[in-house]
């Protein structure tokens, strides 16, 4: 029943996120350890505000604690990116967090991580997933969570200070003092506001934070910053005259802007500006990835920076390794999450949003006019992004019909390349493609594309809606 995603293992609870899974993935992480004689068997272990989580993490730590595994508790709701920054700090082989992200709040989960701090890539999880199912007809044991506190098997750890000045001394925070900016900021009831409230503070930023309080139904709606979700952000910003609004997903890995004129920036378009900030103001050098439903843009920046763009599958745990493999300086995703060269090798919302302000401050220019800029020099690209529920049923009959049968869909324009790297993804010849793939988080089929107007992207994407029968 346990099947890590993209995004590690998540699931709605009471149906398969239950203590019994939780605690047969902490049993088999555990032994896989042990077999592995890692260094000194400990492993950090936190969580976000989702329901359940805390009392999770607390399953989770009383099984590692049984089985001889040091357990470092985060025991308070954190950013994911902040356990990945323990595990790189502390050299460990593990981590992990109790969260299912952006997903809605039925929902909850385990995320795993590696050492350098990075997502678990496909060969750990798959052979925790070996692991779960060797071990389960074995009866499951487990300390008393209180009792493996006092044994000191458990012990109550604060790497918040770490985590702040890290992120303090990779960015310019006297520019940003000079600056004297005004942000809004929405952690969407998720977790990032202390670490945020604590890093612009501290640069002496004029903060002021919507959706603060603890509410695990995240105000009814999904913890993911896209635009329908940031009508509130979007008006605060307009009615406050901030210079940029700045929101969080529920575990703070993932970002969402909304500029100084009102505007949602899509995150392609902050990924853009990220890499553009950093190879022409900063004076970086290197590659940049990205995942196979993310914005081209990204490859004509790169281009005249004499650059390579890579494409990888989604999942940030190919970005993080690609990232790696070809020293790129910046990686990220159309979803929301990116990661920079020198801090963790995996998505921070907070590290990102930090960068964002030095740019603000380093360049005297808004986030609108150096987006115009770029856009100017490189053209404008729109992308059209259409969720679609799907039956298990509909789903294998999709799946056989695009990646096995390799059905075609006839487009008005000429096509350079089709590839199956992940999911069906065709590229057109006048720079524009679309990509038709399953979520691996949800019971979802997603359809991106992306043309030079926003008129042949919605053409592509309605043609696959009708070629598909998807509505």
């Amino acid at each position: 029943m346990i099947k890590f995603g993209t995004g590690g293992f998540r699931a709605i609870i009471g149906d398969e996120f239950t203590k019994n899974n939780v605690e047969q993935l902490a049993r088999a992480v555990a032994r896989k350890m042990k077999v592995e004689e890692v260094k000194e068997k400990t492993i950090v272990l936190g969580y976000d505000r989702r329901f359940l989580s805390r009392e999770a993490s607390q399953w989770a730590a009383g099984v590692f604690a049984q089985e001889g595994i040091k357990v470092l508790l985060i025991d308070k709701p954190v950013p994911t990116p902040m356990i990945m920054f323990e595990v790189k700090r502390l050299n460990l082989d593990y981590g992990m967090a109790v969260t299912a992200s952006h997903n809605p709040a039925l929902y909850n989960g385990v995320k795993l991580f590696i050492k350098g701090g990075r997502d678990a890539d496909e060969v750990t999880t798959k052979d925790v997933e070996k692991y779960i199912g060797a071990l389960e007809d074995e009866a499951l044991k487990s300390i008393d969570f209180e009792e493996a506190v006092e044994k000191q098997l458990v012990e109550i750890h604060n790497p918040f200070n770490e985590y702040i000045d890290e992120i303090l001394s990779q960015v310019d925070v006297e520019k940003i003092r000079e600056a004297g900016l005004k942000i809004a900021l929405d952690p969407m009831y998720g977790v990032s506001q202390t670490s945020l409230r604590t890093i612009l503070m501290t640069a002496r930023c004029e903060l002021d934070v919507i959706n603060e309080r603890h509410d695990t139904l995240f105000g009814g709606k999904l913890p993911t910053p896209n635009a329908a979700n940031l009508r509130a952000l979007q008006n605060y910003v307009i009615d406050g005259h901030y210079d940029m609004g700045i929101a969080t997903d529920g575990d703070a890995d993932r970002l969402g802007v909304i500029d100084n004129n009102g505007r949602f920036l899509h995150p392609n378009d902050i990924l853009v500006l990220l890499y553009y900030y950093l190879v022409k103001y900063k004076g970086w050098h290197g590659p940049v990835v990205r995942n196979i439903a993310t914005t081209h843009l990204l490859d004509r920046v790169a281009t005249s920076f004499g650059e390579e763009c890579y494409e990888v599958p989604v999942g940030f745990k190919h970005i993080s390794s690609k990232m790696i493999e070809t020293d790129a300086i910046i990686g990220g995703e159309s979803s929301g999450g990116l990661t920079v060269k020198g801090h963790i090798q995996g998505k921070d919302g907070v590290y990102a949003a930090s960068l964002l302000t030095e740019m603000i401050a380093v360049t005297g220019k808004s986030l609108s006019e150096i987006y115009e800029d770029i856009c100017n020099e490189y053209g404008r690209l729109y992308m059209t992004e259409n969720d679609y529920s799907v039956t298990q049923k509909r789903k294998e009959a999709l799946l056989k019909a695009i990646m096995v049968d390799k059905e075609t869909i006839d487009f008005p324009y000429e096509i350079e390349k089709v590839s199956y790297l992940d999911g069906y993804k065709v590229y057109f010849k006048n720079g524009g493609w679309v990509i038709i793939r399953f979520s691996g988080t949800e019971p979802v089929l997603r359809v991106f594309a992306e043309m030079d107007t926003e008129e042949k992207a919605q053409e592509i994407s309605n043609i696959v809606e009708k070629a598909l029968k998807l509505v």
